[in-house]
């Protein structure tokens, strides 16, 4: 039985590139952490030590900020198709380019009831993802965010579960809902989109589903937030959540004389229940 090498690929990841824009006295920033992958006919650099085909992961770093400047960053994914377009062009071997994009968002600092023309805090939490396979005769674009943390007080509830003899968890009428919540979407097409209205229209319907939808479970609640993203875009083919529930138990005041209706929790960071689900279009693969 021989011995061959596997799939494969390379590149460089997490270049912090950051864009300021200076056109005017008002500047703008983009603040991504990219990552870049080459995959193609690149055995020769594992088996004979052959480097002639490889484009060095320190090109593709400085390629990375290059197309900041050359390209700019309208959006994520605008730059992201750029980006992995030029790593293809320039890498004859490589069969496909793939690019991952974080953007950490800023706000103006506010001074005097405006926004400071070159002053900035970071906004924390949620992060903005893009996601970019090139290929030679293909371009498949996904988008998305992690970490957008909600929760709702009430208007959620767990009961009917299944039961065996290790099962201590009661029902609940009335809970909080909570988690740290990733989604990506995948789009069906990659022309004539507005990605930023799109993330935000996307980002504005998930948040608007979580807040309104009575919750029987957490699984509820993602495959409505991902209905209503699929009946709103029909640029958008299949929509994935990944989602913790970051769990909030009520504390026992018995011992102290106090009741504790809903009021007094406890957030628990660990372990928790981890929620996937992908929400996609019939006939479309997931």
């Amino acid at each position: 039985m021989g011995i061959v090498l596997g799939p494969n690929r390379y590149g460089k990841a997490e270049s912090r590139v950051v864009r300021i824009v200076r056109d005017t006295a008002r500047h703008e920033i983009r603040d991504l952490n990219v990552s870049t992958a080459l995959h193609g006919d690149f055995a020769a650099a594992h088996t004979d030590g052959d480097q002639s085909q490889v484009l060095p992961t320190d090109t593709q770093k400085n390629t990375a900020f290059a197309y900041a400047k050359k390209h700019g960053v309208a959006s994520p994914e605008d730059y992201a198709i750029a980006l992995g377009g030029r790593l293809l062009e320039a890498t004859p071997a490589a069969r496909g380019a793939s690019v991952k994009v974080e953007e950490y968002a800023w706000d103006r600092i506010e001074v005097d009831g405006r926004g400071h023309d070159h002053s900035f805090v970071r906004r924390g939490g949620e992060v903005r993802l893009a996601r970019v396979d090139v290929e030679r005769d293909r371009t498949e674009v996904r988008a998305g965010l992690e970490d957008l943390v909600v929760l709702k007080s009430t208007g959620s509830e767990f009961k009917d579960f299944l039961h065996d003899e290790y099962t201590t968890l009661p029902d609940a009428d009335d809970r909080i809902l909570a988690t740290a919540l990733r989604a990506e979407w995948t789009y069906a097409r990659v022309d004539g989109i507005d990605w930023n209205a799109t993330y935000a229209d996307v980002r504005a319907i998930m948040l608007a589903t979580f807040a309104t939808t009575h919750s029987r479970a957490l699984q509820e609640t993602l495959y409505a937030m991902g209905r209503a993203v699929l009946e709103a875009h029909g640029d958008i083919q299949a929509i994935a959540f990944r989602a913790p529930n970051k769990h909030h138990f009520l504390v026992d005041l018995e011992p102290f004389g106090l009741d504790n209706a809903g009021e007094v929790f406890i957030a628990a960071d660990r372990p928790y229940g981890l929620i996937e689900a992908t929400v996609v279009r019939e006939g479309e693969p997931s």
